[in-house]
C-alpha cells in the first residue's frame, strides 16, 4: 500500500508516519518540502504519490489565531480537505482526514454522539466542521478526536511538566471537559483500522481518549503521576473558571465525545486517558 501522510511533524502525524511504515511505502513531505496551503503543489503531490492512502493529519490548530485570520484557517481546514478528498476519490484510493470536538458548543450534559447537532462556537471550530461538511457524501474517513497530546510536541501536558518545575502556584480551569487523548494511540488505532474492510465505506466517527475530565483534574493527574515530581516547584494548584482567562476564541465548556461507534464498527476503543497518561509518562 503507497500511503501519502501530511502532517508528518505535528503530533498525531509524527506517530503515524511510524506505524503506516509497516503497511507499505509511506510518502511524507516535510513543512518545508511542501507548504500545503499552496493548493496547486499539494494536487502535484498527489499526483505524484499515487496513493492508495491518503493521511491528512495537518490542520490549522491556532484556535485563538484563527479569529485574527479566518480565511487562513478556512483553507487549511476546509479547502486542504476539500482537495485530498476529491484526489482520494478520482484515484480510488482512502482518505483519512481529522476533526474536533471544537464542532460542539460544549453545553450538553452527555457525551457527544457522531449525529448531535453541531453548534461551532469559534472560527476554528466552524473552519473544521466545513471540513466535514466538504466530504460529507464521500468515502472518506473522518474521525473527531479531542485535546490530543505527546511529550514529544508542545500540548497540554508537556506545558503542563514544564509549568510545574517553573511555578510555584497554578490556576487551570475546571469547566472545561473533555477526553485526553494520547497521540500514540490514535495513531496506532488508525494505523490498525485502515486495513479494515469497514474503511472503505467511510464515515464519521468518534475516536478519542476513553472517559472524560476537566482541564484543571486533568493537570493534577498529570502532577501526580510525572515519574520526575521531586523536580517539582509546584506547591499549589488552583481550580478557577474559564473567564479567568479570558481568550480570542470560545472554547466549548462540556464536550466529551461518545466513541461507542467506531468500537462497533472497527472493533477500536483507546484507552481510559489516565492509562495513557501513565503509559505515556512512564510512571
Amino acid at each position: 500500500m503507497r500511503t501519502l501522510l501530511l502532517g508528518r511533524q505535528g503530533q498525531v502525524g509524527s506517530e503515524l508516519l511510524i506505524r503506516l511504515a509497516a503497511h507499505g511505502e509511506v510518502t511524507a513531505p516535510a513543512r518545508a518540502v511542501l507548504d500545503v496551503s499552496d493548493l496547486h503543489a499539494l494536487r502535484r503531490a498527489v499526483v505524484d504519490a499515487a496513493p492508495d492512502l491518503i493521511v491528512n493529519a495537518t490542520a490549522w490548530n491556532d484556535v485563538d489565531g484563527a479569529e485574527r485570520d479566518p480565511k487562513g484557517a478556512y483553507r487549511l481546514n476546509r479547502d486542504v480537505p476539500a482537495l485530498l478528498g476529491e484526489e482520494a476519490a478520482r484515484r480510488g484510493a482512502l482518505f483519512v482526514h481529522f476533526s474536533t470536538d471544537f464542532v460542539f458548543d460544549g453545553k450538553g450534559d452527555r457525551p457527544y454522539r457522531e449525529e448531535d447537532r453541531t453548534n461551532p462556537s469559534s472560527i476554528y471550530g466552524s473552519s473544521k466542521r466545513a471540513g466535514e461538511e466538504v466530504l460529507e457524501g464521500s468515502s472518506a474517513l473522518v474521525f473527531r478526536t479531542a485535546w490530543v497530546w505527546s511529550l514529544t510536541r508542545k500540548s497540554f501536558v508537556s506545558t503542563m511538566l514544564s509549568l510545574a518545575r517553573s511555578k510555584e502556584e497554578l490556576s487551570v480551569v475546571d469547566d472545561q471537559v473533555g477526553n485526553p487523548t494520547y497521540a500514540a494511540d490514535l495513531a496506532e488505532a488508525v494505523a490498525t483500522l485502515v486495513t479494515h474492510e469497514a474503511a472503505r465505506a467511510g464515515g464519521l466517527f468518534h475516536l478519542a481518549g476513553g472517559g472524560s475530565v476537566s482541564r484543571y483534574e486533568f493537570a493534577r493527574a498529570i502532577f501526580a503521576l510525572d515519574p520526575r515530581k521531586d523536580e517539582h516547584v509546584l506547591r499549589a494548584v488552583h481550580p478557577v473558571k474559564s473567564e479567568a482567562f479570558p481568550t480570542p476564541a470560545v472554547r466549548p465548556k462540556h464536550a466529551p465525545l461518545d466513541c461507542e461507534k467506531a468500537a462497533r464498527v472497527f472493533g477500536v476503543r483507546l484507552r481510559d486517558w489516565r492509562e495513557a497518561l501513565a503509559a505515556g509518562l512512564g510512571a
